[in-house]
């Protein structure tokens, strides 16, 4: 009798232990891909308004604050200076993520190349 209590026991344990790990191995990591993914689109919605508003405040600044200089014949200036700024800091970034993809690159070919092995220190 003491036996099948404690065959019971261990098949209760067993499946508690097997419940657990499951747990562990599947939604655990779901519900940490979601708070990535949530905090990924929430930063992208921000970046895509700010790519907007900022350019736009610029813009805005430039033609409030040059006061009547850039009227008349110049009032496209203001609109001109913040196309290049825009073109610039685009440049930029893209600058930047060609160096980061080259990195990357590099670091790819360095780990696959045969015979490069890293020797241990």
């Amino acid at each position: 009798m003491a036996q099948a209590r404690d065959a019971s026991g261990t098949v209760n344990e067993l499946k508690d232990l097997l419940v657990a790990y499951a747990k562990q191995e599947t939604v655990d990591p779901l519900k940490a891909l979601g708070r990535y993914l949530g905090f990924g689109l929430a930063g992208s919605l921000l970046m895509g308004l700010a790519s907007i508003f900022l350019p736009l405040a610029l813009l805005r600044a430039l033609q409030a604050e040059t006061g009547t200089a850039l009227y008349g014949n110049w009032s496209w200036l203001p609109y001109a200076a913040t196309l290049v700024v825009v073109v610039l800091v685009v440049g930029l970034i893209l600058l930047g993520l060609r160096r980061v993809k080259a990195t990357q690159m590099k670091k790819a070919a360095d780990a696959s190349a045969p015979g490069t092995a890293r020797s241990e220190r």
